[in-house]
């Protein structure tokens, strides 16, 4: 039995606390009064790390641990290529998906960059990018099919393909060892993906979500505006998650729905990183609520809808850089505050451990 059949048939049957895994359990007061005392007993004011202190916190939780790791991380970049694309909704042309799964391949990019540059490990998913399959002994092929279909016009994928995309990407996902999964997207297109998805499951108008996406100019944004408004017209204002994304979502957003489901499942901690991957956990959420207890979110995206799903998730993010190029770049550059974080509960000395005086 895939997820979604096992989350429909598990909810149908069972309390949320009788379906969810050690690190999404019910919070317990004693031990949540036992993160606030390790916190409130390092060599510090109370409350001198401010954010920090609230993310160490989070990050006890998760693992159910005064002492938590995050040390290792990786990134999974899922590709996958969009068949209302090629309607102009992007600046750039939708073989630059392709391109860029070997541009990431090649090291080149820069998520490979900022990987690097924290000690991240690099893996690149095909989802379901347009044309032959690539030939590359680096890349982990899940491709679904050779794109979606336009959905300007018809659904953008079928039932059975979301199935096995969800089902994929929630195996990725629990197969992940690394303490910290950060999960990135490619697909030309994608932004426009995500402003439907996104406004469908919060039964929102799509135009509060359309953005510029890879940069687009006035004229070009206003007719990405008027393509994904009719896109929206197809179907009801309010759509369940399942259903948002088989009409309108990319394989790249099934599967990495499904990817922060599996990892949440497996304990892992999952950095969400911008638009992309925010509209992915607004339906990861209502798929499998449990999952949220897992998620740390990166950085508010310059991308015009980002604002209203943290808002609709009653997130907020570690960063404000401006940004909006997905691909994990926003999760790789709060990773160094999540490691942080659980170091500074896990090694800093208390008053007593230091033989230092407390407050009077």
């Amino acid at each position: 039995m895939g997820l979604l059949s096992r989350a429909k048939s598990f909810l149908a049957k069972c309390s949320l606390a009788a379906i969810t895994h050690r690190p999404m359990k019910e919070i317990n007061k004693e031990f949540e009064n036992q993160i606030a005392a390790a916190i409130d007993g390092k060599t510090k004011p109370v409350g001198a790390l401010g954010r920090i202190e609230r993310l160490a916190a989070h990050i006890a939780r998760i693992q159910g641990s005064l002492a938590p790791r995050a040390e290792t991380c990786v990134l999974i970049i899922f590709a996958g290529d969009h068949g209302m694309a090629s309607a102009g909704v992007s600046a750039y042309p939708p073989a630059v998906t392709r391109q860029m799964v070997l541009n990431f391949l090649s090291g080149g990019a820069a998520a490979n960059v900022f990987a690097r540059s924290v000690g991240a490990d690099v893996r690149v998913v095909d989802a379901g990018v347009a044309g032959e399959p690539i030939d590359h002994p680096g890349l982990i092929s899940r491709r679904i099919a050779a794109g979606t279909a336009n959905a300007l016009e018809i659904a953008a994928m079928t039932p059975a393909q979301l199935t096995r995309a969800i089902d994929t990407g929630a195996a990725i996902g629990r197969d992940v060892s690394e303490d910290v999964a950060c999960f990135g997207e490619m697909g030309i297109g994608n932004t426009s993906s995500a402003a439907l998805v996104a406004a469908k499951v919060l039964g929102r108008p799509v135009g509060n979500l359309v953005g510029r996406g890879t940069g687009l100019d006035d004229e070009g944004l206003a007719r990405k505006r008027s393509l994904l408004e009719r896109a929206a017209a197809r179907t009801g204002a309010k759509l369940d998650a399942e259903t948002a994304l088989s009409e309108y979502g990319g394989f790249e957003i099934a599967m990495m729905t499904g990817a922060m489901i599996g990892a949440a499942e497996a304990g892992r901690i999952v950095i969400v990183d911008g638009f992309i991957a925010g509209a992915a956990a607004l339906c990861a959420r209502a798929m499998s609520p449990a999952c949220e207890a897992n998620l740390i979110f990166a950085h508010r995206s310059a991308e015009a809808g980002h604002g209203i799903i943290l808002d609709a998730l009653g997130a907020t993010p570690l960063l404000d850089l401006d940004m909006r190029l997905g691909e994990g770049t926003g999760a790789l550059l709060a990773f160094p505050l999540v490691k942080a974080a659980a170091a500074m509960l896990r090694d800093m000395a208390s008053f007593e451990s230091a033989n230092v005086s407390g407050p009077t």
